[in-house]
């Protein structure tokens, strides 16, 4: 295996230290008010997120940020990226994951990183380090949705097994999702996920909560 695939591997492991264990993208909210109540409707949330919410956004971002040949271009989709949070908390998640994988980066890497939204580092960082794009997405959204699935676990009567069933179920879309991408723009860019940005913002009152978003 390359150390390219190994260094992707790497940062989207549990052990790297950008604390996604912490955000549920508003899914404890959406469990919580019963949106999402069983593995049917999880596994429905996680595919609209994924074609129609921030995982098809997400992954513009990075097409974009991998593609970019100036800072100026860089800046330009931070600004975007924070532009299409869904709220305070959303913005919080991608900005705070995002400074900390450029945090961890810059030291491991002895390259210096500029913080910012997550997809947006993320695209800049593959580049400046020679990761495969195709490979990136994937692998970005296979974690994406991952987490959001152990974070289930965690809020509602969801056992393991089946948590790995519905994300065995999901990794075509995944790809589907990835491969189409390759070929998007920014003119592509958009989002009709209503009832996740709303619980991304309903998040922002509910109590008890384990996850900061």
């Amino acid at each position: 295996m390359s150390i390219e695939l190994h260094r992707l591997i790497s940062w989207f492991s549990p052990a790297f230290p950008i604390g996604a264990f912490s955000y549920s993208h508003g899914l404890e909210a959406a469990i919580a008010c019963g949106d999402v109540a069983d593995g049917a409707t999880l596994k429905s949330w996680l595919t609209h997120l994924l074609r129609h919410g921030s995982g098809w956004n997400d992954c513009l971002l990075i097409v974009s940020a991998y593609n970019a040949d100036a800072e100026a271009e860089i800046q330009q989709l931070r600004d975007l990226a924070i532009a299409l949070s869904a709220g305070k908390e959303r913005q919080l998640e991608s900005c705070l994951q995002g400074d900390a994988f450029a945090k961890t980066v810059s030291v491991v890497s002895k390259q210096r990183v500029e913080g910012g939204p997550l997809p947006v580092v993320v695209g800049n960082v593959a580049k400046m380090q020679g990761i495969v794009l195709s490979d990136l997405l994937s692998v970005y959204l296979h974690a994406f949705v991952s987490n959001l699935i152990s974070a289930a676990t965690r809020s509602m009567a969801l056992g393991q097994i089946e948590a790995q069933q519905i994300l065995a179920e999901l990794f075509p879309q995944i790809d589907d999702v990835a491969t189409n991408a390759l070929s998007a723009s920014l003119d592509d860019v958009g989002s009709c996920s209503f009832l996740a940005d709303l619980a991304s913002m309903q998040h922002e009152t509910i109590q008890p909560r384990q996850f900061r978003t």
